[in-house]
């Protein structure tokens, strides 16, 4: 190129020069016309001579043009047919027109036309409709691709990230992951222990313990007689996961000569965060684990959720008398130091959270202070409902009810909220009322869930306990003396723990019997309590229908499903499902119903083989190892009974039996 610049600049220059020397030559004829023909022939001459220059120079440059063009053309169709980059064209149904050899080569096709977008990608259609998304990641056989979409011209470029995706994956996996294993009844099994047996029981905890991290490859390392530090890696926790923690198992069949199960609970922290947060994260999971009772794992990672493995055993009854009493004065003080007491338990209450608010009422009236039990008198059930028309006629009791509304204006920033059978805020009669005060005490029964009450001032969850019933008459009985039950109030505290425990046949422990003596002490009325849980028989016969239409899965399990388009009272299902636990061969039930909120329900019981707690939380609800229940918004009674069945079967299959 640099020669063919210097002939065009040369052109040029010629042009100039010519156009002078006319001018001179008009001279010269004027003055020697002689001069003027040799001037004119010479002139004659070298114009010739560049037309000739300006034809080849003319002649160059077209067949550097065609040159060049040629060459950008078979560039073009070189890159568009080999280049490395994935080029589809879809038309209007989303089918595809042409792609270069490239994607062919990737299919292993001879080609692709004709064929849909769902062959690459089922979520490529999607992709496309949605504008917001500027590009999409998608797995094709062991290729990983970047889709980038010119929806104008119906284009879709595939750019190859499979090595991008390998770093990644590799990254994630080799991520730190901590874990702090604590032995629960340590303390109890060995405490009659002899030295020799007790020296013999670590040695089995511990070869346990170091078989597994062996095997898994994680670093175990023992802290203290009941706690181990755990370091592992994600895939490692991946493994884990996928054999649903069996270290819980080999644990659990640990030989203790006293017929109690040693058990662990592990908290497993994983995250892309420093180590002291880290550590602070397992010690948190850890938290969670204990306050649901033991025995189980839980991780929680950089998205805040919370994944539970375990949990097949019940609580065993560890607490004391000693922390029953410090709960109780600590309590008291909290009453004493408050402007007012407002009580509330759950939505759509029932006997537990009404008898365990009229407890709480009592304590805040045993020590002066006034107490109210908020009350929504448009969230009712039939299950309570006796109960609440008996308090009604009882001006002495029915006073300290309130509404929410009522609860708003009487609240200060010293009042004390206390929580009663429940501990998630979007489940308490007036979420509001939580942020009025910073004095907050939960007392509850269920295995703590992921959602809690915020920064709450004290805490009294015992998940072996029956029923917050129980829990709150033991409180009552470390009140001050003067502390007199009514016969109602306490009629309404053992209602709670009959209707917990199925008149004492589940989670029933020395404690719950314990319970009920006081209560009849106090003058609790067993047949009243019977006319309480009396039903009307209409309830009866929609009930029978609910078991006819239950049929059995996986041999052991009962499901129930409501009629669709008809709506059940959140009680009926519950007791439907009851009713089937005591069918011979029925070890689980689930009955799913519509609701007027619009959402599914789902009342799970168990006799304590099969965890319906873990199912249930799968599907945001939670509960108790043989009591949950969940309800699920946007969808269908269908969706909901293929989705149980597919976590049953997941459960099952998976080796979550005993």
């Amino acid at each position: 190129m640099p020669g063919f610049e210097k002939k065009l600049k040369i052109g040029s220059h010629l042009l100039v020069i010519y156009g002078l020397a006319i001018g001179l030559l008009a001279l010269i004829w004027y003055f020697n016309w002689i001069l003027g023909i040799v001037m004119t022939l010479f002139l004659a001459v070298s114009f010739y001579y560049s037309l000739r220059v300006e034809q080849t120079l003319v002649d160059e440059t077209e067949a550097y043009i065609s040159t060049l063009s040629h060459r950008v053309r078979k560039v073009g169709e070189e890159a568009l047919l080999e280049m490395p980059i994935g080029i589809v064209l879809y038309n209007d149904d989303f089918n595809i027109e042409w792609t270069n050899s490239y994607v062919s080569d990737i299919a292993n096709e001879d080609t692709l036309i004709g064929e849909s977008l769902d062959f690459l990608s089922k979520s490529l259609s999607e992709y496309i409709n949605d504008d917001t998304e500027d590009n999409h990641m998608f797995q094709y056989g062991n290729y990983v691709f970047q889709a980038h979409v010119k929806r104008a011209e119906r284009l879709i470029y595939l750019f190859d990230r499979t090595e991008q995706a390998e770093i990644e994956k590799m990254f994630k996996q080799e991520q730190t992951v901590l874990a702090i294993i604590f032995l629960d009844n340590y303390d109890d099994i060995t405490q009659n222990m002899e030295d020799a047996r007790k020296s013999e029981l670590n040695s089995q905890v511990t070869s346990v313990l170091n078989n597994w991290s062996h095997e898994y490859g994680v670093y175990l390392k023992r802290t203290s007689q009941d706690r181990f530090m755990a370091v592992a890696s994600q895939a490692i926790l991946e493994k884990l996961e996928k054999n649903r923690f069996d270290i819980l198992d080999e644990v659990r069949h640990i030989d203790t000569e006293q017929n109690v199960p040693l058990t662990i609970s592990i908290g497993v922290g994983a995250s892309r965060i420093n180590l002291p947060e880290l550590g602070e994260l397992a010690q948190s999971s850890l938290d969670l684990v204990l306050g649901r009772g033991g025995d189980q794992v839980a991780i929680k990672d950089e998205s805040g959720k919370v994944r539970f493995y375990g949990g097949k055993t019940n609580p065993m009854e560890k607490r004391t008398r000693v922390r029953a009493r410090v709960i109780s004065h600590a309590l008291r003080e909290l009453v004493k130091d408050s402007d007012n007491v407002l009580i509330m338990g759950h939505q759509m209450p029932d006997m537990d959270s009404v008898g365990a608010a009229i407890g709480v009422l009592n304590i805040a009236r045993a020590n002066d202070v006034e107490g109210y039990v908020v009350y929504d008198p448009d969230d009712v059930e039939t299950g309570v409902y006796r109960l609440i028309q008996a308090l009604k006629e009882d001006d002495d009791i029915w006073n300290y009810f309130i509404t929410p509304d009522e609860a708003d204006d009487m609240a200060t920033s010293n009042s004390l909220v206390v929580v009663v059978d429940v501990h998630k805020p979007s489940m308490v009669v007036h979420p509001r009322l939580l942020n009025k005060t910073e004095f907050k005490v939960v007392i509850d029964h269920h295995r703590r869930a992921e959602e809690f009450v915020e920064n709450p001032t004290l805490v009294y969850m015992e998940p072996y306990a029956s029923s917050t019933a129980e829990l709150v008459t033991e409180l009552l009985e470390y009140q001050p003396k003067k502390l007199k039950l009514k016969m109602l109030e306490a009629t309404a505290l053992l209602a709670g723990i009959i209707v917990d425990t199925k008149s004492f046949t589940l989670r029933t422990g020395s404690r719950t019997f314990d319970a009920a003596s006081y209560l009849r002490s106090q003058g609790a009325d067993t047949v009243l309590v019977q006319q309480f849980l009396k039903e009307d028989l209409d309830i009866y016969i929609e009930r029978s229908k609910l078991v006819e239409r239950a049929y059995m899965f996986h041999d052991t399990v009962a499901i129930a499903k409501g009629t669709t388009g008809r709506t059940y009272n959140p009680i009926l299902i519950a007791q439907t499902a009851d009713t089937l636990l005591t069918m011979s061969g029925v070890e689980a039930s689930f009955v799913i119903s519509e609701r007027k909120d619009g959402r599914i329900g789902i009342s799970a019981r168990s006799l304590g083989k099969v965890n319906v707690q873990v199912i249930m939380e799968q599907m945001n609800g939670g509960g108790h190892l043989t009591n949950a229940a969940t309800q699920i918004e946007d969808t269908t009674i269908d969706d909901v009974e293929v989705l149980l069945k597919e976590l049953l079967t997941d459960y099952f299959e998976g080796g979550d039996e005993e």
